[in-house]
Formats: C-alpha cells, sequence, structure tokens
C-alpha cells in the first residue's frame, strides 16, 4: 500500500516538469490526482498543448486513477472549478499542490507593470484561488463534525527566500508565497488543515535557460537536478504521515533535504534611550559583524 492511498490531490501546473514529475509520484503512491495544467509555455504564452490530458492518460494506463483539468489557477471561478472536479471524480480532496506558474525574467531597471502583473497573477492569486476554495470545503467538512486531514502544499523558491538578480518579480511573489505559508499554517491547523511549502531545485523549463549546464550535475551517479527527485517529498507532505508538521519551508537538492530557518531575531543593541542618529550608523555595523553571513543573493 503506497504511502498516499486513498488520499485525493489537486496538482497544479501538473502537465510538465516538476508538476508532472508530483502527479506521478503521488500516483504511485496510491493517491487519486487532478492534473491541472492550463498548457501554456514557459512565459505564460497560448500554446495548443494538452499536457494536463498526457499526464492523466499516463496515470491511468499504469494502473492509476487521474482526471486532467485544464482552468487557470488565478481565476477565481475556475479555482472554483479545479475543486470541484476532485470532488466529481474522487469524492473527496485531500491536499492541494500549489505549482503552476512561469517567469518573465528582466533586471528591475527594464520590468514593465504588464509583466510584474501577470507574474504576481499566476503565482500569488493562483495559490490563493485553488486553495481558498480547498479551505472553504474543508473548513464546512470540519464544522459538520467529519474529521478533515488536510494538506496544502504552497511552491516557494530560493529566489523568493533570498532574492535572484533579473528576477525582482519572480522573487517577490516566491517572497510573499513564503510568508503567505506562514499565515495559513497559523490560521487553518485548527480545521485539521496542515500548510506547508517547498523550495525546489530541479531542471525545468523556468531554471535550464538560466542555469544551463549547471543544471546537468551528477553526484554519486545521482542527477542531482531530476524533478523526480522532489516527488518522494511531496507525497510525504500530502500524507496522513505529516499531520502536526505545518508551517515549514523544506528545500531539497538531489538526496539533501533541509527545512529552512526563516527570519527570526538577530543580535540587538539595547541602549536604554532613544538612538541620536550619528551614533546609528556605528551601531548596525557592530550587530552586522556579529551575525551570520545571510545566503547570497542569487546571480549576485
Amino acid at each position: 500500500m503506497g504511502l498516499c492511498e486513498g488520499r485525493v490531490v489537486i496538482v497544479t501546473g501538473a502537465g510538465r516538469g516538476l508538476g508532472r514529475a508530483y502527479a506521478l509520484g503521488l500516483a504511485a503512491e496510491g493517491a487519486a490526482v487532478v492534473v491541472n495544467d492550463l498548457g501554456v509555455g514557459g512565459a505564460g504564452e497560448a500554446t495548443a498543448e494538452d499536457p494536463a490530458g498526457a499526464v492523466a492518460a499516463a496515470i491511468v494506463a499504469a494502473g492509476g486513477r487521474a482526471v486532467a483539468n485544464r482552468d487557470d489557477v488565478a481565476d477565481w471561478e475556475s479555482g472554483r472549478r479545479i475543486v470541484a472536479a476532485a470532488l466529481a471524480a474522487f469524492g473527496r480532496l485531500d491536499a492541494v499542490v500549489n505549482n503552476a506558474g512561469f517567469v518573465r525574467d528582466r533586471m528591475f531597471v527594464s520590468a514593465t507593470p504588464e509583466e510584474w502583473d501577470a507574474v504576481m497573477r499566476v503565482h500569488l492569486r493562483g495559490h490563493f484561488c485553488v486553495s481558498r476554495h480547498a479551505v472553504d470545503h474543508w473548513r464546512a467538512e470540519a464544522k459538520a463534525g467529519r474529521p478533515v486531514d488536510a494538506r496544502i502544499l504552497n511552491t516557494t523558491s530560493g529566489a523568493g527566500l533570498q532574492g535572484s538578480v533579473g528576477q525582482s518579480a519572480y522573487a517577490a511573489a516566491k517572497g510573499g508565497i513564503a510568508a503567505l505559508t506562514l499565515v495559513q499554517a497559523a490560521e487553518l491547523g485548527r480545521y485539521g488543515i496542515m500548510v506547508n511549502a517547498l523550495a525546489p531545485q530541479a531542471r525545468t523549463r523556468m531554471t535550464e535557460p538560466a542555469f544551463g549546464a549547471a543544471m546537468r550535475r551528477t553526484e554519486g551517479g545521482l542527477d542531482l537536478y531530476d524533478p523526480a527527485n522532489t516527488a518522494p517529498l511531496v507525497a510525504w507532505a500530502c500524507s496522513a504521515d505529516a499531520a502536526g508538521i505545518t508551517g515549514q519551508v523544506f528545500e531539497l537538492l538531489g538526496g539533501r533535504l533541509s527545512v529552512a530557518l526563516g527570519w527570526t531575531d538577530g543580535p540587538a543593541e539595547d541602549r536604554g534611550a532613544r538612538w541620536p542618529a550619528a551614533e546609528v550608523g556605528a551601531a548596525v555595523r557592530r550587530l552586522l559583524a556579529a551575525r551570520p553571513p545571510p545566503k547570497p543573493v542569487w546571480g549576485g
């Protein structure tokens, strides 16, 4: 019996790359999967492709359960339809993996309002719309006295945790998702909903053009950036075994799994009185010298 036997999971952006690996991995662990993908290109442009249908068909051909969904995660009514698709096909919903997204890489001085809004829409609003409708369902179940053991797994990024040169919109959106995860975890635990986030490091349409040959690195025979490496962590995070784990950001590269520390209080000096402006600079330099160095900005 797989780790996710009997559970029903929505995976957004599941037609390619990481999302595809997640959907296949969840199905292999026994989950029924709603494979959501709008079929757009790497920058969000329209295509005639149907990757959601292809992944759902592959799961069914392997003996699993899956349905394809082609709704836009960032549209409010589409988010409702994605959740309804899970309930109609499988009679329940246990987890949402918010994975859909694209990039519009641009140095800040060249970024346009249209590009900024498009990235914010798919990442931030996309995480909101699907999860809000899922939470409405789970909250109603809890209020009706039916047990809820639900999961939301959000997708942040190293770009969101420490910044990335040339990706101001993407980094800002992914940083917002990390903060959203903390708030959701604090608010939704009372209903039986665990909320965590993942900052994946994998070879995808978004990362390969930027990082090139580095995305092909191997170590001890392991393809470090293979999207399939992350699938077992996603399956676990959606499983009953993840009960009680909430408000965390996980990172995984190859076989190295880590839990992010997040923002926390650093060194401090208490003067016991209001600081004179002329003394602030020296105090700040002492504090910076006393704290551990931060991870560098990607590409910096």
